[in-house]
């Protein structure tokens, strides 16, 4: 067993995604120290976060990891689209925003949310279809709501 460099260990891990179903942290543990690769939690949740490892579903089904990758888009592209594509309703509170996606949506634009450091996002939490995006200021939360709504497809909404 070894501790491998973070970008060697990083590569270790684009690879087992893209080969295996891997639905948590533990089974990539698992499937690292299999390699001979020893890496701690901490470790695998901060190169998780870094490399844009998102758990959606497969074509048969299963809820697995994948490597967030949006073809040369700018960022702010891919936030336009995910938007777009996936929010079904935005709901304004004090200085936070309750955005509903379709299903197993709302972590990818909350890591998308999340990169952009925009200076009006103070953190995200995302769940299963539902995220909260948190603002410093209500004026702050105020322009999170419209740039939403900007960008949300009118028909997606409920």
């Amino acid at each position: 067993m070894y501790f491998l460099k973070k970008e060697l260990r990083q590569e270790k891990i684009e690879q087992l995604i893209n080969q295996r179903i891997i639905s948590n942290q533990e089974e990539l543990m698992q499937a690292l120290k299999e390699m001979g690769i020893t890496a701690t939690q901490a470790t695998i949740s901060r190169d998780i976060r870094e490399m844009q490892i998102v758990k959606q579903q497969d074509g048969d089904g299963n809820l697995r990891y994948f490597i967030f990758k949006a073809n040369n888009q700018s960022e702010q592209d891919k936030l336009y689209k995910a938007i777009n594509d996936s929010v079904t309703s935005i709901t304004l509170v004090e200085f936070m925003n309750v955005i509903h996606t379709t299903p197993r949506n709302a972590n990818v634009l909350a890591a998308i949310l999340d990169d952009l450091a925009l200076s009006d996002i103070a953190g995200t939490i995302a769940g299963f279809d539902t995220l909260v995006v948190i603002s410093p200021t209500k004026e702050s939360a105020q322009n999170v709501n419209a740039m939403f709504n900007e960008h949300v497809d009118l028909d997606n909404l409920l």
